[in-house]
């Protein structure tokens, strides 16, 4: 079997605009959130479920190589599974403090949408409970 290598760009062509790209769709900034979070590496396969979501594999695939290629994470086959590490510490270096600050304000922004979720279902439990 035939596997081409993996595409990872060298810390000085990581740019802030590819990280941003990367990072501005919801289930990525989700993805990167959690591996970050985890500190550990991450196969593809426990993202089939991201905020709630079902996540075909086809397109988790493509978020872990948006991810890969913005020079966020750094992913390993082994065997038939690919193992996702994030480059956080590398990319500490070149932009000091910029992804704890991304990764900050996705966790409040989490956080703000789960507790508005919350008052959403608590007021639609107590509209059941008066109309019965």
């Amino acid at each position: 079997m035939d596997v081409r290598p993996l595409f990872h760009p060298s810390l000085e062509d990581i740019t802030v605009e590819g990280i941003l790209h990367a990072l501005s769709d919801p289930v990525r900034a989700a993805i990167y959130a959690d591996i970050v979070a985890q500190e550990c590496s991450h196969n593809c396969s426990m993202f089939l479920t991201v905020s709630d979501k079902a996540i075909p594999k086809s397109t988790l695939s493509q978020h872990f190589r948006a991810l890969r290629e913005a020079g966020l994470i750094r992913g390993e086959r082994h065997g038939v599974e690919m193992h996702n590490t994030s480059r956080c510490a590398e990319i500490e270096e070149r932009f000091p403090g910029l992804l704890r600050a991304i990764v900050n304000a996705h966790t409040i922004q989490s956080n703000d949408e789960a507790q508005a979720k919350n008052r959403v279902a608590k007021r639609s439990s107590r509209r059941l409970v008066k109309n019965r």
